[in-house]
Parts: structure tokens; sequence; C-alpha cells
């Protein structure tokens, strides 16, 4: 399901396909219409693997002189596919307002390495952003992250395994600085590699999930400990940052399931945390203009003190695009 939204989130697992050269520029002339300052492909693993970089957006008017909190937004594609790029719109929205920078994530995907290289990638990005927070007037103690799907999985473990020695990983030259984060955005994300992702028509839990498979090097029964160590409900203590959790509840790829699970155990240890369904929404179905305007309402209710009350009422999932 694809909506025709200026910042589909999921549009990272399709645009990965495209040349990305035409992605670049893009970028960059969407960026100077919007007066953000794009710089492209800081490496934050003390190489120049594409993977490993990061894009950061930076607003040419700030609206305060203080540092400004991150937004860091990680694409989705099954670990597989997409690129940063693919979030270039949604950093843009971001920046452009002025009360934040954004920061768009790059990992080494599945066809190069296999878990926990994602995560590691993943935390030496949020250690990049800190260890350059002077240079740019960042806020190192206001860092969000946002996700959809695979961005979704690997944003919520960001929330819940912070300083976690085990997926801290030793990459960069910026071990010193915390891998933690503020506040966590998951649309759609994977929450459990214990179960399926998905279910067949009798609700029979499929194993045969080539991204997982993929990601972890066999099914959940296979690699038990690998879908354990995967899996963000694994790491969930007191200390957590605020949570805002948005999940199609017909979602066929990542089971709605999913979002129940974190949410109850973010709860059961009085982590704030909002579960907002998308009524009959399918895995594309975060596209909707409400998620993003509710997301950034939480994001700056989090980190700007915006005295605004978050709706969780179910979101009515948008009709599907018919191809012509």
């Amino acid at each position: 399901m694809k909506y025709l939204l200026p910042f589909l989130v999921l549009a990272a697992s399709h645009l990965w396909s495209q040349d990305l050269s035409a992605q670049r520029q893009n970028a960059q002339n969407a960026a100077e219409k919007s007066q953000v300052e794009l710089r492209l492909d800081q490496p934050y693993a003390g190489n120049e693997n594409p993977k490993q970089k990061v894009d950061l957006y930076l607003p040419k008017k700030r609206n305060t002189d203080k540092p400004l909190p991150v937004v860091a937004l990680i694409h989705g594609g099954g670990w597989v596919n997409g690129d940063r790029l693919g979030y270039a719109a949604a950093a843009i929205q971001f920046a452009r307002t002025g009360d934040y920078a954004s920061v768009t994530v790059g990992y080494r995907l599945t066809k190069e390495a296999h878990w926990p290289a994602q995560i590691y990638d993943c935390k030496a990005a949020i250690r990049w952003i800190r260890a350059h927070a002077k240079e740019y007037n960042l806020d190192p103690d206001k860092i969000a992250v946002m996700g959809s799907s695979a961005g979704g999985h690997l944003s919520s473990l960001l929330g819940t395994s912070g300083d976690v020695k085990e997926l801290e990983g030793d990459l960069g030259p910026n071990t010193t600085f915390s891998s933690r984060v503020q506040c966590v955005v998951n649309l759609c994300g994977p929450q459990d590699f214990t179960h399926a992702l998905m279910f067949d028509k009798e609700k029979q839990p499929i194993l045969k999930d080539d991204a997982v498979i993929g990601l972890l090097g066999g099914n959940y029964e296979e690699k038990h400990a690998e879908a354990v160590a995967a899996s963000p409900v694994t790491y969930v203590t007191k200390d957590d940052p605020p949570f805002i959790t948005f999940h199609g509840t017909a979602d066929q790829r990542v089971a709605f399931l999913h979002a129940e699970t974190i949410h109850a155990a973010l709860q059961k240890t009085s982590v704030p945390s909002l579960l907002i369904p998308i009524t009959n929404g399918g895995h594309g179905s975060v596209g909707h203009p409400e998620v993003i305007a509710r997301a950034k309402l939480f994001v700056g209710k989090t980190f700007l003190g915006t005295d605004a009350t978050i709706d969780t009422t179910p979101i009515p999932s948008l009709p599907e695009v018919k191809k012509p």
C-alpha cells in the first residue's frame, strides 16, 4: 500500500533502486529551496563505506541560539534494501521549522553484513551526533530517533538498549560518547523476533521470512539466541526514553501484535508509551499524514516543551492508491 505523500516514510524501501546521484541532487535542491543546509556523506565508522555515513540537515534560520534537538531518521527496507536518501524529505521537513537539526542514518544492509552490524552502525551514528554537537550547535541530550519497518526496529532498539555493552560495538573514533537516545518514534517496527513477523490465512506463523533470515542467518527457531538479542523488547527497562508507536491493525508484513508487545512492556516498567493503531491499515499505512502530524507533536512536546495533547484515538486508514 503506497500513499502519494511528501514524506512517505516507507518510500525508503522503494527508492533504493533509483539512481542515487539523482536522489542526491533532488535532496540538495529541495534543501536549498527550504532554507536548509545539507551536509552529505559524513562518515561515522572511521572508513569510507558509503553505507556507514550520515547526512546532516541544518536550518539556515534557527528559532533559537541554543543548541538544537536532533531528529535521527532510520530508513526501512527489510534490512536488505533502502538508503538514507529515502528520508531526505522528512529530514527537510523537520529542519525547515528552525526548531531541529535532522540526520538521516545509513547502515550496512544484510547483503553486506548480518546482525548485529546494523545496530552497531546505528549506535555509531548516534555517537557521531554527540561528538559533533558543539561544532554544529546541537543538543547532545535531545536526540530523537524515528524509523519505519526495519528502521522502526532499529529506532526501537536504540531506545531500549542504550549503553547495553553487547550491542555497542567499537566502530569509529567516537566510542567514548553515549549511544543513548531521548525519544523514539516507532513506525510499524518488529519488536520481538522470537515470534513471527507474518502469519498465513490460518493465522499460523510463517517461518520462511527472507528478511528475518537475512538479518539473523536463519529463522527464529533456528537462531533463537540471535532472535532474543535483536529484539527491542528484550532490553526494556524503566530508564528508557518515551515511545510513540504507530502500526496498522491489518499489517500483513509486521503483525500488529509487535506494536502491542513493545507498548505493554514499556507500560509495565512505567516508561511513557503511546500506541496509536491505524484502523485496517496495512504496512504502508504509517505514511498517513496524521501519523506524521502526531509524531511531530510528540517530539515537540518531549524536546520543546510544547503544550500539546497527543491524540491517541485510532487513525482511519486511507484508501489504497490504485495503479493505472
